[in-house]
């Protein structure tokens, strides 16, 4: 902490913060921690005047925000004095819905009866042209749309086992917000990847769907003439739908050292190990992922300006890490980001929702039940559960037919047919083959 910017120091009697300021804040001047000096309140009013007038909302004596700035007159400040009117309740909580407490929303109900949708931002009709992206766990809500015979929107058809229909578009997995954005970019001339193929088993592969074409295309010109047939039905998709749901899945990625493109996965693992020299391991932060989000909404909303759109988490851990770290601590802080990323961009941004998926599958209530036995997979019953949910708040011709589905002998035991239903693929899973 050398050279701190400490513009001063509270004295032992001073009520408040003590310590340096970080550098970040821009105020002061480089001082050394050790030299602090404690002043009494008017010469540390006096002290911060010397600093500007205008104070940044994040710095406040014990507080947050606006409403704790120190007024910009140069008087000492004076004590608050009381409020008129009638006295407020003694606790704030007493009085609040069951879905505050902790005993009485997660803990004492049944896991199938806990649901953490308080209220949607905004509810689907079978009118809208919905489109889906994102990780393997967001194949279950387009599985869900098409059941339901909701206008669930298609651009590219062709047979699931080549991997048509998975998502609205033929683009796999997007397991980063870096790779939607660069999709975006890709799709409208804005970001030409200096590497357009990769080699796999003799066969060229697409190193951004690495996994889509079953055996790899036979030619380059049949992978380049296909890629520009998806990115044409990636612009009709984002043009043209109403809502976009999109499940984030993953921090971790590898990127080019050459110009930033984003891979689904590592070179190496479905190709491109020609390339490996190329590439370099990257692990995503906030800051980094909600700058790309918000790039990415801010370009949609240009060509499309009223959609709406539902963000996730997926629930389903971390195949495995790069880190060099234990897998469960990768899985959390991942997670943990994304959470944050979807909880600030939903808060912040217009018309974009957040759907707990994660919080249904991973929270204390469901006690890992909805887990398959590698504890990764998640079971029929978990994704059921979260599906019900789905259905009961965002489709708006569903909700007062919703009740939750009971566990029962029938659930474990479904047949090879209804298993298929539940099935979702996952470029992930090829690190470990």
């Amino acid at each position: 902490m050398d050279n701190a910017y400490v513009p001063f120091a509270l004295g032992r009697d001073d009520p408040g913060i003590t310590g340096p300021l970080t550098q970040a804040t821009g105020i002061g001047r480089a001082v050394s921690t050790a030299t602090s000096v404690a002043l009494p309140r008017q010469q540390h009013w006096a002290a911060s005047q010397k600093l500007g007038q205008s104070w940044s909302a994040g710095l406040s004596f014990g507080g947050k925000g606006k409403d704790h700035l120190m007024p910009s007159d140069t008087q000492a400040p004076q004590p608050a004095q009381p409020a008129a009117g009638p006295s407020r309740p003694s606790n704030p909580y007493r009085g609040l819905p069951d879905s505050a407490f902790w005993s009485r929303a997660v803990a004492r109900p049944e896991p199938q009866d806990v649901d953490p949708v308080i209220r949607p931002a905004f509810t689907l009709g079978r009118s809208d042209k919905i489109a889906t992206a994102g990780s393997c766990f967001a194949q279950h809500i387009a599985r869900t749309l098409k059941r339901a015979n909701f206008n669930y929107l298609v651009v590219e058809d062709g047979p699931e086992e080549r991997n048509y229909g998975l998502f609205s578009a033929r683009f796999a997995n997007i397991y980063t917000i870096r790779q939607l954005l660069q999709l975006f970019q890709r799709a409208y001339g804005l970001f030409e990847p200096a590497v357009a193929t990769w080699r796999h088993d003799g066969a060229y592969v697409d190193p951004f769907r690495p996994q889509v074409e079953p055996g790899g295309f036979r030619s380059e010109e049949a992978l380049l003439a296909d890629r520009e047939s998806h990115l044409a039905a990636v612009r009709e998709m984002f043009e043209t739908r109403d809502v976009f749901i999109f499940t984030l899945g993953l921090t971790e990625a590898w990127r080019s050292t050459i110009d930033g493109a984003v891979y689904p996965s590592a070179p190496g693992v479905a190709g491109g190990a020609e390339h490996a020299g190329d590439c370099e391991f990257v692990n995503f932060e906030v800051e980094e992922m909600v700058a790309d989000l918000k790039a990415f909404l801010t370009k949609f909303r240009v060509l499309n300006p009223a959609v709406r759109v539902i963000l996730t988490v997926s629930p389903v851990p971390l195949i495995a890490t790069y880190e060099d770290r234990h897998v469960l601590v990768s899985t959390t802080v991942s997670k943990s980001a994304l959470r944050v990323v979807a909880d600030q961009i939903s808060r912040k941004v217009e018309n974009v929702a957040y759907f707990p998926s994660y919080e249904i599958i991973t929270g204390a209530h469901a006690r890992y039940g909805y887990y398959e036995d590698d504890l990764r997979e998640v079971a029929p019953r978990g994704v059921d559960q979260v599906m019900g949910l789905f259905r009961k708040h965002y489709l708006s011709e569903e909700a007062s037919t919703y009740a939750p589905e009971r566990p029962t002998r029938a659930i474990a035991d479904r047949s090879a047919e209804e298993a298929d239903l539940y099935k979702v693929v996952c470029e992930e899973e090829a690190i470990v083959q």
